[in-house]
């Protein structure tokens, strides 16, 4: 049929060159008078003409889901020697309304041959669905035979396994999608935001979406988890979590209620051909969330209580407990379990003042699964005893508070007796330690080596004693001394002030933090990024103001900063830092200029704040 009419097309040009095909232009809008709320309905502009420059109505009031989606179309007809042509360019958008009202779409507008044309305006009104509209929804088609999705056949819903928590307690928050139809082209326009919880990703974007069904209200759908987040909140009060938006393009099957006479297109309706199947664009939002967070119980709080919450188990072991003097000594205390891992502090043992203690090293090992946040935290001790005697380190606490209990559980590890005998040779004077804590090196004192230099020879009458040099060398002897009985009178004090020696070491801390935070930003790692980040700034508060971490809000580090009279430009960069530190992770926009912003502006206010407050 097709070539028939290329081949009367050819001909007709050839043999009636002079035919002309002149008709006016015409531009008209066309849709439904009346609409349903939350019904997807199209909006076309026809076009008799081929143009260019099109441009659409703004839709206010209304959310177009898709278009403008062009399409051509054109036939030619010759009766009686006489040739028709017939051409039409359409335009079409599916859009849709959510409130009841009387609305107004504007003209579009297009240019045919360097003119501009206008289409005409149109009203509609939306109406609330009919019992009888809501049933035809449910079965995905229309009395027009268009394919429809209702809100029940397709929906994202976000599900938090608690509503109300204290503190620090883990809370799980799913978002599922449920679907009667086929999908594609899963997209998230616009993540959730947690102000005032710390998140945790369980599942990581590699994965596959694992699929399953299940029947609600008589009805099977297929549900898929799509994202699933720990949260943990920093503070007390109603704490809000923002929609999610997700897109995808659901595939559904109409019908064709016209009859036609031609063969061909009963042929080509078949659904061998697929051409019952209709593909609509669909904008899903999950619904906002809101925890009720409470404080931990101040009461019964313990003093060793430092912010854990969760369910945890508590060890500790020694390499040794017989040891020379000058040998070293591991110690390790180790937290396991679920909960905040990521945001205690270890308690801190009291070791006897003769051991040479060092900075200790702290690792985490996070697992993350469906089920929430688990793993251990472990810090690990190097002592160096340096005189002979027997020496215990007392038993060290740990205090969690169990939400499952409502109650605070008390952990407690064993204490250590160390039987120190003297080593061989003057070992306090032959050990060397390195300044990390990978190991121990001594200097040997078997055979010396013969001394090859030439020995200065000194007049019999010229003695050292109580000459110049003499009372220089014993000045600067006794003033060694007296620098090093202070000096190890200030680390003494140190080691049994842990606040003071967090404040001491909360720069160098941060400063590590924001390193390790640089390196990620140049590989381009996110999650790592904003982690370090977050870590730089809450760490550096809390150190700096002693505040543990699991009480840390942006009402408290105000109150801090205010306290110590830091400059009101300075606190409010500083909660404005904390809060886009907040956003940043799930904000769009480019990732990398994010990323490189908050760390200019993580610099910035930690080396102001060092400045400012004394």
């Amino acid at each position: 049929m097709r070539k028939q009419l290329l081949i009367l097309t050819l001909l007709a040009l050839v043999f009636f060159p002079e035919i002309a095909f002149n008709q006016d232009v015409t531009f008209r809008a066309s849709t439904k008078n009346t609409v349903e709320t939350g019904e997807q309905f199209r909006v076309v502009f026809e076009l008799n003409a081929e143009g260019s420059s099109f441009t659409g109505p703004d839709f206010k009031g209304f959310t177009v889901h898709t278009g403008p989606m062009m399409s051509t179309s054109s036939s030619i007809q010759i009766i009686n020697g006489r040739m028709d042509k017939t051409f039409s360019q359409t335009y079409t958008y599916i859009v849709s309304v959510k409130n009841e009202g009387d609305f107004s779409i504007e003209p579009a507008s297009v240019s045919v041959d360097g003119k501009k044309y206008q289409s005409n305006k149109l009203s509609v009104k939306a109406v609330a669905p009919t019992a009888n509209s809501r049933q035809q929804q449910s079965s995905g088609v229309d009395d027009s035979g268009n394919g429809t999705i209702s809100s029940k056949d397709l929906f994202l819903k976000a599900i938090a396994d608690k509503k109300k928590v204290v503190v620090g307690e883990q809370v799980i928050v799913t978002y599922k999608l449920y679907t009667r139809f086929p999908l594609s082209n899963l997209s998230v326009n616009k993540f959730s935001s947690f102000p005032g919880f710390w998140t945790k990703n369980l599942l990581s974007e590699k994965n596959e979406i694992q699929q399953s069904t299940q029947v609600i209200d008589g009805v099977e759908y297929i549900m898929a988890d799509i994202r699933k987040v720990a949260i943990f909140p920093q503070k007390t009060g109603t704490l809000n979590i923002e929609p999610m938006e997700l897109s995808c393009v659901a595939q559904l099957r109409t019908s064709s209620r016209r009859a036609s006479r031609d063969p061909f297109e009963s042929f080509f309706n078949d659904p061998f051909f697929n051409r019952n199947i209709q593909n609509v664009e669909k904008t899903l939002n999950s619904d906002a969330l809101s925890i009720q967070v409470e404080s931990v119980p101040f009461s019964q709080r313990p003093a060793e209580f430092m912010g854990a919450v969760g369910q945890f188990g508590f060890q500790s072991s020694i390499d040794r407990e017989k040891i020379k003097t000058g040998e070293a000594i591991n110690l390790v205390y180790t937290v396991t379990g679920s909960g905040n891992l990521e945001l205690i502090d270890l308690p801190a043992p009291v070791f006897p003042p003769d051991f040479e203690v060092y900075e200790p090293k702290v690792s985490t090992d996070i697992k993350t699964t469906s089920a929430g946040i688990s793993g251990s935290r472990k810090v690990e001790y190097l002592l160096i005893p340096r005189i002979q005697g027997a020496f215990t380190i007392p038993a060290v606490s740990f205090v969690y508070y169990d939400p499952k209990r409502a109650d605070y559980i008390t952990l407690s590890s064993q204490p250590y007796t160390i039987s120190v005998e003297k080593g061989e040779g003057d070992a306090s004077r032959d050990a060397l330690v390195t300044t990390s804590q990978e190991g121990i090196r001594y200097i040997g004192s078997d055979i010396r080596h013969i001394s090859l230099k030439k020995n200065t020879l000194q007049k019999s009458d010229n003695y050292f004693f109580a000459s110049g040099l003499y009372f220089s060398i014993l000045f600067l002897v006794l003033a060694l001394f007296a620098t090093g009985i202070w000096h190890q009178g200030k680390q003494d004090k140190l080691r049994n002030n842990q606040s003071l020696v967090k404040l001491k070491q909360a720069t160098k801390v941060a400063k590590k933090r924001l390193s390790n935070a640089q390196q990620y930003l140049t590989k381009k790692d996110q999650n790592n990024f904003y982690l370090e980040m977050s870590q730089a700034l809450w760490g550096y508060i809390s150190d700096k103001f002693t505040i543990p971490r699991a009480e840390l809000s942006f009402e408290n580090v105000q109150t801090a900063l205010e306290q110590r009279q830091a400059p009101p430009e300075l606190i409010e960069a500083f909660i404005s830092t904390l809060n886009n530190c907040e956003y940043a992770r799930f904000a769009p926009g480019d990732a990398g200029k994010k990323m490189e912003d908050l760390y200019q502006q993580g610099l910035e206010v930690i080396t102001k704040a060092e400045r400012s407050i004394k």
